[in-house]
């Protein structure tokens, strides 16, 4: 599939097949967390960016949090965030967003943010301020950090690894062919280079990749082995939807039966864990990876 192809525009999106259907959220414990995200306002990424998977989620005790603002400096052609110049850096972050986990009784917290290249420290010590707040506050609750590659400066990924979250996640999102269309600002070999200094500290790491964006399954093969070789534990792989006419086209829905290939496949090339289907998002059994 040809890199031209991948930035073409569809005049009409492609009509989502029947396993991409979502059941509406149910069950006690997740009504129990929306009432009291509703009573007392909080905010998450799992309602924000309706998730397919947050009943099942909050069912389990998982939620996921999103800091530094709601503005990205980047403008990568997958992402639903908007991009522009983000506001104030708000200190009292990390406070607010560990009392939401103690007031939501959260067991395992996703925590993941904008990319602020604007920041010196790429938002790497609010990040590590939220990490101690979450834990001075409610001490029951696991982590996992979703981070951004802080441009390759390493002194700000220090910052998380000094403060050594459960699990780091850092997304590579798509195979190297396409990295520059899907990731704009984004390097491949960045991202592994973090990961691998991730893993060298001792750090449980995690990657992940969406799928129907125009790669071939060779290529998703490779992607397999660049994660393996730099020590990544957890893999997870998903179904890319095109959040709106102006993001990427969806070129291919990838099937139930293909996902499930991968994962044994995954298994295969020694990741501990790997969650593969068309709903799978990072997050997705966030709190079955802390082995």
């Amino acid at each position: 599939m040809s890199e031209e192809r991948l930035a073409e525009q569809p005049v009409a999106r492609t009509p989502k097949p029947k396993w991409l259907r979502v059941k509406l959220p149910t069950g006690k414990e997740f009504l129990k967390v929306r009432e009291i995200v509703s009573e007392h306002g909080l905010h998450t990424i799992c309602q924000s960016g309706n998730c397919p998977n947050m009943g099942e989620c909050w069912g389990a005790g998982t939620a996921t949090f999103m800091i530094l603002g709601n503005v990205c400096t980047r403008s990568c052609g997958f992402c639903a965030v908007s991009t522009g110049r983000p506001e104030e850096v708000d200190i009292a972050e990390p406070f607010n967003v560990a009392q939401s986990i103690r007031l939501m009784k959260v067991k395992h917290a996703v925590i993941t943010s904008v990319d602020r290249d604007d920041l010196a420290d790429g938002g790497s010590e609010i990040w590590a301020a939220t990490v101690r707040a979450v834990r001075k506050h409610s001490p029951g609750t696991t982590m996992e950090t979703l981070i951004p590659d802080f441009q390759g400066k390493w002194d700000n990924l220090q910052r998380i690894i000094d403060v050594a979250p459960e699990i780091v996640s850092h997304n590579l999102e798509t195979v190297r062919r396409l990295t520059r269309e899907v990731r704009i600002q984004a390097r491949y070999d960045r991202s592994l280079e973090l990961l691998k200094r991730l893993k060298d500290a001792g750090l449980k790491t995690k990657s992940g990749l969406m799928l129907g964006l125009g790669e071939t399954e060779e290529e998703v093969l490779e992607t397999m082995d660049d994660l393996a070789s730099v020590g990544v534990d957890i893999l997870t792989l998903g179904q890319y939807l095109q959040p709106t006419r102006e993001h990427l086209p969806v070129l291919e829905f990838i099937t139930p039966e293909t996902f499930a290939r991968y994962e044994q496949t995954g298994l295969s090339k020694g990741f501990r864990f790997v969650e593969s289907g068309p709903l799978v998002r990072s997050s997705y059994h966030a709190e079955k990876h802390l082995f």
